[in-house]
């Protein structure tokens, strides 16, 4: 199987568990809840998306023709000289519309951790070894279980008492950005009040942004 990357880069993960941690992220392109166009984002089952995942064209993308290509792609961005493994998060788009059993078992060949961000819509391949799925209003959630629950807050149709009996390991309230910055604002004292009330669910911030990171 080939796949199309939308941008390869290394940086801090920004959100959730593993947040201020090194990391390739491989962002794949398409996603099955926007086309990722801004005339279709009003009819999109997701209209909040901040993410540029459209064709192949971003920094270090491409279409590789199969799994040791993509991973020898990916084993550039991480250091050398260190002794660790190297850590992936793929993301997206979706990125289980083209993760497979095939580069899951080739990462790892090549002793990649791996991580996935998935909105809960597509099962992934067996072994990964971090998913987090962070679930959106009006589309299905098949994958019920994992290792972190990212919820971007507020979704009016979506609150966390929705799906606080998922079988997850970590819970996590993300405050949803807005143009305007005074409802951002709004969003987080929503979501630490939230969190204050019911200590099942964390709060998660957009560290890369406060930082000015990729």
């Amino acid at each position: 199987m080939s796949y199309s990357i939308k941008e390869v880069f290394y940086s801090l993960q920004g959100e959730g568990f593993h947040s201020g941690r090194p990391a390739i992220f491989c962002r794949f392109s398409k996603c099955n809840l926007w086309t990722g166009r801004e005339e279709d984002r009003a009819d999109a089952i997701c209209q909040f998306c901040d993410t540029d995942f459209i064709g192949t064209d971003g920094q270090n993308g491409g279409r590789f023709k199969d799994a040791e290509a993509l991973c020898q792609h990916l084993l550039q961005f991480w250091p050398t000289q260190t002794h660790q493994h190297p850590f992936v998060v793929l993301t997206g788009g979706e990125p289980l519309l083209q993760v497979d059993q095939d580069l899951v078992d080739t990462l790892h060949t090549h002793q990649f951790e791996i991580a996935v961000e998935t909105n809960a819509t597509k099962l992934p391949p067996n072994n990964i070894d971090w998913l987090c799925v962070s679930p959106k209003a009006n589309a299905p959630i098949l994958l019920d279980s994992g290792n972190e629950i990212k919820l971007v807050y507020p979704q009016a149709e979506l609150m966390p008492e929705k799906v606080a009996h998922l079988k997850f390991d970590f819970y996590y309230l993300q405050p949803m950005d807005d143009p305007d910055p005074a409802v951002t604002q709004q969003n987080i004292k929503m979501a630490v009040d939230y969190c204050l009330q019911h200590p099942q669910w964390q709060l998660s911030l957009q560290t890369h942004k406060l930082l000015g990171i990729d």
